[in-house]
């Protein structure tokens, strides 16, 4: 889950010395989805973009190990943590093993969030690389996939090595760093956070 707590204690960014971001490339509108989109628009990410006392970094794994375009992946057997400890593979929809290869990139992925000293991750949500709240379990081109709690591989490497994500389905979230980078907004109360919407509690039976 999110750490609003963590958000709402972050420092003021200025012009001089901006609130330092690492997102999602496709978040950004970059063209490196699997199939050589941006996988979409994603205002709430691309707001970000436009204060001048942010400085956003934008990475993504995936095209860094496995090019674009590309087979999609998914995580079997397991979350982000378990390929990290080599308890679940990252496989193609074709059955290729780019567990190494994913690995490579979350590496890759911290170092540059630990080199630009990054103060939070924006990342897209649901892959098998940046996904934080939700993941697929095994191939979701299968005719009943799944969707389970937990985050990618990526994401799973930057969160255990002390880096705070959220999604880009994190309104709530949002909302309060919005009002750490632009002192002129007022947040949003009535926003929520994946977790907290009526799919996912439905889905995953929580409270």
């Amino acid at each position: 889950m999110t750490d609003r707590e963590y958000l709402r204690g972050l420092r003021a960014p200025t012009k001089e010395n901006p609130f330092r971001i690492l997102m999602s490339a496709c978040l950004a509108g970059i063209t490196c989805g699997f199939d050589g989109t941006a996988n979409g628009t994603y205002p709430s990410a691309l707001k970000i973009l436009r204060y001048d006392s942010v400085k956003v970094t934008k990475f993504c794994p995936e095209e860094f190990s496995f090019g674009t375009p590309r087979e999609m992946c998914d995580i079997h057997g397991g979350t982000g943590y378990d390929v990290l400890d080599g308890k679940a593979t990252v496989l193609t929809e074709t059955g290729k093993d780019w567990t190494n290869g994913m690995i490579k990139a979350s590496k890759r992925m911290l170092e540059i969030a630990q080199k630009e000293e990054v103060e939070i991750t924006v990342l897209m949500d649901i892959s098998a690389a940046c996904g934080s709240q939700i993941i697929y379990e095994g191939n979701r081109f299968s005719e009943n996939k799944i969707y389970q709690i937990g985050a990618g591989v990526c994401a799973a490497q930057l969160i255990r090595n002390g880096i705070k994500v959220i999604s880009q389905r994190d309104y709530a979230s949002l909302e309060i760093l919005y009002s750490k980078i632009d002192r002129q907004h007022r947040i949003d109360e009535t926003k929520i956070d994946h977790h907290e919407i009526d799919w996912y509690k439905e889905y995953f039976k929580t409270n």
